[in-house]
């Protein structure tokens, strides 16, 4: 890997942006006002966007904004703010003018506020807008990554009310995943600019692959979203949308680095060309760490967070053609990272667990505005994916296990809106081919989809909005499904609106649990699919690999995985009883047939676990969430959120009552003791937290100081069966509940585009075991320079 090669390139295409600017004028001019309700009072928290720079702000608590470095010339802004109507205008900038414009905003009859986004639809990569959907939203912007001082995409998730990072079973300690309302991540569909990622293992899409540096905003639809999004997106979709859109030449260069040798480096450019028409970004990320050992109790030497370096560039691109209705444009993306594990288990064992992994997409689009009303997107999307394990025994360099997968996906998909007074409509329908090969276990598995998508938006009267949703998709081997989905928001008052929404999902089995064989040496366990789990385990039982074969569970398991089903529900309500405090409460029950679980089939020599998948007849995930903020003063922001989760495999209720062995026993391993249990005595799935919490604090301090201080609670879980009876009890392993703190402190300058940033992670310096991705205590310095030209 040449990164200075890269990095070269880099700086000779942001020479050239100088050099293709340099007839524009002198940037001189700003744009500042004031914005005030009807009743002539200052409105906190407008968002002001200003075309065609794009660039974006909000008024401060005396309703007051500006936006610096500007051209003298005339300008679109729009300016929108949650219960009030967008108000869009144009206004001429002069030279050294200081001008302080005033703007008055009207409330809003609208219902569909909560979800507001600056740019307008047809700056979005895709026609897709999540405000629309029947299901919860989450928006989560650039400041508010900014102010966490956060690096990696899990660092972000991991904050947020109701959302989890964990690290799958079959996955191994590099498979940090995202479990949100009680899905784990092979549920939930990873998007960047609405184009689905590769690469996951055994389901979890690994987080700390994304760099937040380029990251625009984050989109979290909860619930089953296969209406908007597709089938993967079982449990609800996160989608990464990335910055584009400046016409200001400029360049901006980040740096952090911290505990555990952590560097993290962005430098990335951006600006328009051909007279404005067009626009241009390329952004290149490098970022490194010794990881952490986090089992110091049973492992003497190595890590078990893993050591990395990773390098990625990303370029997009936008023009615009001479009628100023249709647009092209192009991205790619490139990230490779490559890891050196050492573990040691003493003076007597140690391995060496070694990956690589390259992940390549490139998408072309042409964007049409056909008339006021239609609207069209056209985009092929290719992306690749490539990772190579291997495991060593560093005593006699023997080969403990190899992996070698290789996934590519070709994806084309038309898109239409249709926009008009009370009445938005889209539509989409298109088709992927994907192939997948993992050495040693099957080659050149091929899969093709297509699919079949409508949602409308209706307002009906003054206080109520429809929204109505069908997708169709078809797959080989599983036929197709229809799912539709229907919400409604009904805004009871003013300060208050009610919505309810209702979705159902499809999601069908994977190559990986079809027929993945995979070996974790450093905990000891084999993961076999299903489809090949009775031929592997007769060969490894004929190699005297076997102890014990469970045959009740292979029994149950003698045929191919069923496609999966899911239904959500959620019901909740948006209350601004003050101007500066917002509540929101979710009630959600989500019904999955079929879902798809890691079970264990056999134990081999040494103690062995031996993995494989079942489908769980009928599962559900249900509770509550509340989401809270509020300004207390003018300097004071305090958001928190709680989340109350309850997950079980209803199978497992039923056979405790029924009596049905292995789940009518109880016993305390400890002390030997067997009770009779009661459908009480089952606590639920793995890895789910009765109880989340989050509250952070943000002070806007004088001298241009923010410090944002943030608490996250995570109730305890289940971590494993202990005592052999297949659910979970009292008795069994469970991870204790704990509280990581983090907070950041960020500097800005009046007369230098230089912020400056420290951040402490997990601050109480909680360690356990059984949490392998969990670093300790750390704290980073960064610095920010942005230079405009």
């Amino acid at each position: 890997m040449k990164t200075t090669h890269y990095l070269c390139l880099l700086f000779s295409f942001l020479f050239l942006i100088g050099k293709s600017n340099s007839v524009l004028a002198q940037q001189n001019a700003q744009f500042q006002g004031l914005i005030v309700d009807e009743l002539q009072r200052p409105l906190a928290d407008v968002s002001i966007l200003i075309e065609p720079d794009r660039s974006t702000t909000k008024t401060d608590n005396r309703g007051n904004f500006i936006v610096k470095k500007l051209y003298a010339g005339t300008y679109t802004y729009t300016l929108s703010a949650i219960g009030y109507e967008t108000l869009t205008g144009s206004i001429e900038l002069i030279a050294k003018d200081k001008q302080l414009h005033r703007f008055q905003l009207h409330k809003s009859n609208q219902v569909l506020d909560e979800a507001l986004v600056t740019q307008e639809i047809q700056n979005r990569p895709t026609l897709i807008d999540p405000k629309n959907s029947a299901m919860p939203v989450t928006i989560i912007d650039r400041k508010a990554i900014e102010l966490m001082g956060s690096r990696r995409l899990d660092e972000v998730l991991k904050e947020q009310t109701g959302i989890a990072i964990v690290n799958n079973t079959a996955g191994g300690n590099r498979s940090v995943g995202v479990q949100l309302q009680g899905f784990s991540s092979e549920y939930v569909m990873i998007l960047i600019d609405g184009q689905p990622m590769l690469g996951r293992s055994s389901g979890n899409f690994d987080l700390s692959r994304i760099s937040v540096t380029n990251i625009e905003r984050i989109e979290i639809i909860k619930g089953a979203s296969s209406c908007l999004y597709g089938s993967d997106a079982l449990g609800g979709a996160i989608n990464i949308i990335t910055r584009l859109g400046k016409v200001t030449p400029q360049m901006h260069a980040n740096i952090n680095y911290g505990s555990f040798n952590v560097l993290d480096a962005t430098l990335e450019g951006e600006t328009s060309f051909n007279k404005n028409r067009g626009t241009a970004l390329l952004s290149t990320n490098y970022y490194r760490t010794d990881g952490f050992n986090t089992n110091k109790k049973f492992q003497s030497s190595g890590t078990t967070v893993p050591p990395y370096q990773t390098f990625s560039i990303q370029g997009k691109v936008r023009h615009q053609l001479k009628d100023n209705q249709h647009f092209i444009g192009a991205s790619g993306r490139y990230n490779y990272r490559q890891s050196d594990m050492h573990r040691g288990y003493g003076q007597d064992f140690s391995t060496l667990d070694q990956q690589k992994e390259t992940d390549i997409n490139a998408s072309l689009f042409y964007d049409s505005r056909w008339n006021e009303r239609w609207k069209s997107l056209s985009t092929y999307y290719v992306s690749h994916y490539q990772s190579d394990n291997k495991v060593t025994a560093q005593q006699n360099n023997a080969n403990l296990a190899s992996d070698n997968f290789t996934q590519m996906v070709h994806r084309l998909e038309q898109q239409f809106a249709y926009q008009s007074e009370g009445l938005n409509v889209t539509m989409g329908l298109g088709g992927a081919i994907e192939a997948m090969d993992l050495a040693e276990n099957f080659d050149n598995k091929n899969q093709k989809n297509f699919f079949l998508y409508t949602q409308a938006n209706k307002t009906i009267g003054e206080k109520t909005t429809v929204v109505a949703g069908l997708r169709y998709d078809q797959t080989d081997n599983y036929g197709g499904r229809l799912n539709p989905s229907l919400g409604v928001t009904y805004q009871l008052l003013p300060q208050l609106a009610l919505k309810t929404g209702i979705g159902t999902g499809f999601k069908a089995p994977d190559f990986k649990t079809r027929y993945q064989v995979f070996y974790n040496p450093a905990a000891n366990y084999y993961v076999i699919g299903n489809e090949v789990l009775n031929s592997t385990l007769d060969e490894m039982d004929a190699a005297g690999q076997i102890s014990e074969r469970r045959n009740y569970i292979i029994n149950q398991l003698d045929g191919n995985l069923k496609a999966e089903h899911n239904t959500s529900i959620n019901a909740g309500l948006t209350w601004k009883p003050l101007t500066n405090t917002t509540v929101e409460v979710n009630v959600f029950r989500h019904q999955l047939k079929n879902q798809i679980n890691s079970i264990q089939v056999a134990t081999g020599m040494q103690n062995m676990a031996i993995y494989s998948y079942q489908n769980l007849p009928k599962s559900v995930n249900k509770g509550f969430d509340i989401s809270f903020s509020t300004r207390v003063l003018e300097k004071i922001t305090i958001n928190a959120g709680y989340q109350y989760l309850i997950a079980k495999d209803m199978s497992v209720v039923d056979s405790i009552e029924q009596g049905n062995w292995p789940f009518n026993t109880l016993r305390d391993p400890k002390t030997g003791e067997t009770f009779t249990p009661t459908s009480k005595d089952y606590w639920g799935l793995e890895n789910r937290s009765r109880h989340q919490f989050n509250i952070g604090a943000i002070y806007q301090a004088p001298w241009n100081l923010t410090i944002n201080a943030r608490a996250n609670y995570r109730g305890k879980y289940a971590f494993s069966d202990a005592n052999g009876n297949h659910f979970i009890d009292r008795f069994d392993t469970f991870v204790n509940q704990h509280i990581l703190y983090n907070a950041t402190i960020e500097k800005k300058f009046d007369k230098l585009p230089l912020t400056v940033r420290v951040t402490g992670e997990n601050l109480g310096n909680y360690i356990n075991y059984l949490i392998p991705g969990q670093i300790g205590r750390s704290v980073s310095f960064g610095l920010s320079y942005r230079l405009i030209k």
